[in-house]
């Protein structure tokens, strides 16, 4: 348990650290307006928050730096909200009132805006598929309990899946359901599958299938899984900018990182609707161990679109990224609803 003369220490050595990537001496801290204590009560505590672990001493200096468990630490409890200047706000709401119309443009612009307000590697990972339409689905039996189903989109791509046939649906209903789902969804957005088969086509499989709590949960799992991901990178040479990432070694190993695109979806992705926080060797991928990762989600309804990530040295702004990350998510989720109210009053 840190006293309260620790917790006001570490904080205003964090703080500092953050904005000059130089290690913080005591005799600094002392001339801090928010602490009375001298520098020899500083020096002092300063060597037990190093001997618990919240601190490192670097070989060049006798200042110390946040350790990994310091910034965790700092982000879960010392950590104070970050206002966002007028400035900020405004560059923010001009990138969503261009009347942008197009799902990667939006997408684009968000990256972009995202990593020149923080100097940091912005990533959004979005489904690449929302642009891309339903052409035809069919679904072919191989046996009496196998099928595959084919869908073919507007951009002519073609993709197979094979499933088991549950034993209570007939080879009539098959057809029907065929039918309704090539009827209803030709045209729709890869995207809003999901929304469509949850209203209009839902009612539309009760009134005309005998199983159809059983088909319904077959539809969801056989055919409308998770859809392929793409990656949005912005601000993509800030991290040379950043002291930490001089090592050319290190900085090509990031690279090397980032360029995988199913390796990083799968560290992006954010399975809750809060903002995510991981800092150094918490993240899996050996590439970010002197990096801290930050995510927020953005979605379509109740269904999560993607996510919207920064990439930065674990000496990041986490205060201020994480505002820029609530508003950026907000704003995107708010489009896309938007977006997807016109495309539903469109088609009524």
């Amino acid at each position: 348990m840190l006293t309260e003369r620790q917790l006001l220490i570490l904080q205003v050595i964090i703080d500092d650290f953050i904005q000059s990537a130089q290690p913080v001496g005591s005799r600094a801290i002392s001339k801090k307006d928010t602490i009375t204590y001298s520098s020899a009560t500083i020096r002092n505590e300063m060597a037990d928050l190093e001997e618990l672990g919240y601190l490192e001493k670097t070989h060049s200096s006798s200042g110390r730096v946040p350790s990994e468990k310091g910034y965790r630490f700092y982000v879960d409890y010392l950590m104070s909200p970050f206002d966002l200047s007028r400035t900020e706000q405004t560059f923010i709401q001009h990138a969503f009132t261009n009347h942008l119309v197009e799902f990667e443009k939006v997408v684009q612009q968000s990256a972009r805006v995202l990593s020149d307000l923080t100097n940091y590697t912005s990533i959004i990972l979005g489904p690449e598929v929302y642009e891309t339409k339903l052409k035809q689905l069919q679904i072919i039996p191989l046996s009496t309990h196998s099928a595959v189903a084919i869908l073919v989109t507007n951009t002519g791509h073609v993709e197979h899946r094979s499933f088991t046939i549950p034993v209570d649906i007939q080879p009539g209903d098959l057809e029907k359901m065929v039918n309704i789902l090539n009827d209803k969804l030709y045209g729709v957005p890869i995207i809003y599958l999901h929304q469509k088969l949850n209203s209009e086509i839902a009612e539309l499989l009760k009134a005309h299938t005998n199983e159809y709590d059983k088909a319904y949960q077959y539809l969801q799992s056989a055919l409308f899984e998770e859809q392929p991901v793409k990656l949005y990178v912005g601000g993509k040479t800030n991290i040379l900018m950043q002291p930490e990432f001089k090592d050319i070694e290190k900085v090509r190993n990031l690279y090397s990182m980032i360029e995988e695109e199913v390796e990083i979806a799968q560290l992006l992705r954010n399975d809750t609707e809060d903002i995510k926080v991981t800092i150094g060797r918490e993240n899996e991928v050996n590439a970010m161990k002197d990096c801290s990762l930050i995510t927020a989600s953005y979605s379509l309804g109740e269904e999560q679109m993607g996510t919207i990530a920064l990439i930065g040295p674990t000496r990041m702004e986490y205060s201020k990224v994480i505002s820029l990350l609530n508003v950026l998510s907000s704003n995107m989720t708010q489009t896309f609803h938007s977006w997807y109210q016109n495309e539903q009053n469109g088609h009524n």
